[in-house]
C-alpha cells in the first residue's frame, strides 16, 4: 500500500467502494486522514465496513469541513449530469478527485521520497494489452515494474516508490478526469474513437479528457501518441509545439521522418538521424493483427528511452504471454479454434479481431454502445454467419440484415454450442468461434472478465463432450 498523507488531520468522504474506492480509504486513513464512506449497494458497505472504513450516509451529512471528495470513476462527474453528491461536494467547496490523483499527490508530493518512474496509458481501444506489455518489457530489462489502475491492482495498492521501480497505470477516461495534477514521466495516448459518450456528452470532450495525460508534462518529460486517428493526430500537434516535452509519434502502416512506425508487419525506429529496421512483429503469435503491431510499437516507444539498451527490447516483446480476454485463444476442438476477445466493449475493438480471421463464427451482442455495429460492414464477408446475444441483439440483426447469416441466440453458452456445431461443419479452411461482442456485458455480466471466463468454462465443456464421442 502507498500511504496519503496529503489530508492529514482532515475529514475525507469516500463515496463508491469497489476496490478502488476501499484502497483510497485504506490508504488515507494510513496517512493520518479521518474517513467516512458510503456505497448505495449493502454488499459494498458491508465490505468497507469488512476493511475497517467509517460507514456514514454521505446523502445526510453535513459536508462543512470535507476537505475532499475521493469518488469512484464510475460516478457521473459531469454527463449526463453530476452526481448529487458531486454537487454537495462543490457547494462546500470540498476537491472531487479520483484515487489516481491521491497517488499522485502521494508519490510526488514528497521531495525527499525515492523517484520512481510513472507511465501511464490511455487510448479508446488497446490500453490493456499496452499496458501489461510495458509492465512485461520493463521488468525484464531492469525495472521492478508495478502494473495497475483501470487493470490489475488499484494504484494504491501498489507497492512504494524506490529508484528501481516503474509504476506501470493504464488510465480510462473516467479515471483522468478526477485526476487533475497528472504528469507521468512517459504519458501514453494509444488512439483515440468514439465511445463512454454518455459519460462525456460529446466526441470533443472525450478527447480533451483523454489529452489531460499530456497537458501538465514538462521539459524532460516524454510523450508517446498514436497518429492514426484526427484527435490524437491533433494533440500531437499540439504537443509538438511545446518546448521540452520529448515527443514520439507512432504509426502503423505510414513512413514517419521521425518517430517509430510499422510496415509490413515490420517496426521502424526513425527517432534517429536514420531509421533501422527493430524486429518483425508478425513473429508475436500472441499478439496477432495491426491493432497489436500499433500497441507493440507504442509500447517500444514508451520503454525505449527508459532502458540502457533499446535493442533488447525485441528480444524481451516475444517472451509476452498476451492477456486474458484479448484475442485470447481459448483452445481448438479439430480445425476449429476459440477466441475468447470479450474485452472488446466497442465496435472499433470488435473490428481490430474480425481482421484478423478469415472464416469467423461470430458472438456478439450485450449492452449495446451508440453507434452500434454499422461501421463493422466491410467485414462483414469474413463472417460466415453471427450469434447474437443480450440485449443488443434485436438491433444488431436489424444491421446485419441479409448481409450475414444470423440467428439470435440469446444466451452465451447457446450461442457457443451453435457456433460450434456450425463451425464443425465447415470444411473449408480453419474457422474460428470468435467471442468479440462490441457491447459491454452488464446485461447479462458483471464485466467483462466474467463474461471471457464463462466463454472459456463452455468451451471447456465442449471440449470434454468432443473427446468423449471421440473416444466412443
Amino acid at each position: 500500500m502507498i500511504p496519503v498523507p496529503f489530508f492529514k488531520g482532515q475529514t475525507v468522504a469516500v463515496f463508491g467502494l469497489a476496490r478502488s474506492g476501499i484502497s483510497a480509504g485504506r490508504a488515507l486513513m494510513a496517512g493520518g486522514a479521518k474517513v467516512i464512506a458510503w456505497d448505495d449497494k449493502d454488499e459494498a458497505r458491508e465490505a468497507g465496513q469488512k476493511a475497517g472504513l467509517a460507514i456514514e450516509n454521505l446523502n445526510e451529512i453535513a459536508w462543512n469541513g470535507i476537505a475532499a471528495l475521493i469518488l469512484s470513476p464510475g460516478v457521473p462527474l459531469t454527463h449526463p449530469a453530476p452526481h448529487p453528491l458531486v454537487l454537495k461536494a462543490q457547494a462546500a467547496r470540498a476537491e472531487v478527485i479520483g484515487d489516481v490523483e491521491l497517488f499522485f499527490r502521494a508519490v510526488r508530493g514528497d521531495e525527499n521520497a525515492a523517484q520512481a518512474k510513472i507511465v501511464c496509458i490511455t487510448g479508446t481501444n488497446g490500453k490493456s494489452t499496452t499496458t501489461a506489455l510495458i509492465g512485461h518489457l520493463l521488468s525484464r530489462l531492469g525495472y521492478d515494474a508495478e502494473v495497475g489502475g483501470n487493470i490489475g491492482k488499484p494504484v494504491l495498492e501498489l507497492a512504494p516508490p524506490t529508484p528501481r521501480r516503474a509504476y506501470v497505470l493504464e488510465l480510462s477516461s473516467y479515471q483522468l478526469d478526477l485526476t487533475p495534477s497528472v504528469r507521468p514521466d512517459v504519458a501514453v495516448l494509444i488512439n483515440i474513437t468514439p465511445d463512454h459518450l454518455d459519460r462525456h456528452g460529446t466526441m470533443e470532450n472525450y478527447a480533451a479528457v483523454k489529452a489531460n495525460i499530456v497537458r501538465h508534462q514538462q521539459r524532460g518529460d516524454i510523450a508517446v501518441i498514436g497518429v492514426a486517428d484526427a484527435p490524437s493526430s491533433e494533440i500531437c500537434t499540439r504537443v509538438s509545439s511545446r518546448n521540452g516535452v520529448a515527443l514520439t509519434p507512432v504509426s502503423v502502416g505510414k513512413v514517419l521522418g521521425r518517430g517509430i512506425f510499422v510496415l509490413d508487419g515490420k517496426l521502424y525506429d526513425a527517432t534517429g538521424s536514420a531509421s533501422r529496421e527493430v524486429s518483425d512483429l508478425r513473429l508475436l503469435t500472441r499478439m496477432p493483427g495491426a491493432h497489436n503491431w500499433q500497441n507493440a510499437a507504442i509500447a517500444y516507444a514508451a520503454v525505449r528511452p527508459l532502458v540502457k539498451d533499446p535493442r533488447e527490447i525485441a528480444g524481451a516483446m516475444t517472451s509476452f504471454p498476451g492477456l486474458s480476454h484479448r484475442m485470447e485463444i481459448a483452445g481448438q476442438i479439430g480445425r476449429v479454434r476459440f477466441v475468447n476477445d470479450s474485452k472488446a466493449t466497442n465496435a472499433d475493438a470488435a473490428a481490430r479481431a474480425l481482421a484478423c480471421y478469415p472464416s469467423i463464427y461470430w458472438i456478439a451482442g450485450g449492452k449495446a454502445k451508440s453507434g452500434g455495429i454499422e461501421s463493422l460492414a466491410s467485414y462483414f464477408p469474413r463472417i460466415r454467419k453471427a450469434y447474437l446475444i443480450g440485449d443488443a441483439a434485436n438491433a444488431f440483426a436489424s444491421t446485419l440484415g441479409d448481409a450475414v447469416a444470423f440467428v439470435n441466440s440469446g444466451t452465451l453458452e447457446t450461442a457457443m454450442r451453435q457456433a460450434a456445431a456450425d463451425a464443425e461443419a465447415d470444411r473449408n479452411g480453419e474457422p474460428v468461434v470468435l467471442l468479440s461482442p462490441a457491447c459491454a456485458s452488464f446485461d447479462q455480466f458483471r464485466d467483462f472478465e466474467q463474461r471471457g471466463n464463462e466463454f472459456k468454462r463452455i468451451f471447456a465443456a465442449i471440449a470434454a463432450e468432443a473427446r468423449l464421442r471421440g473416444a466412443a
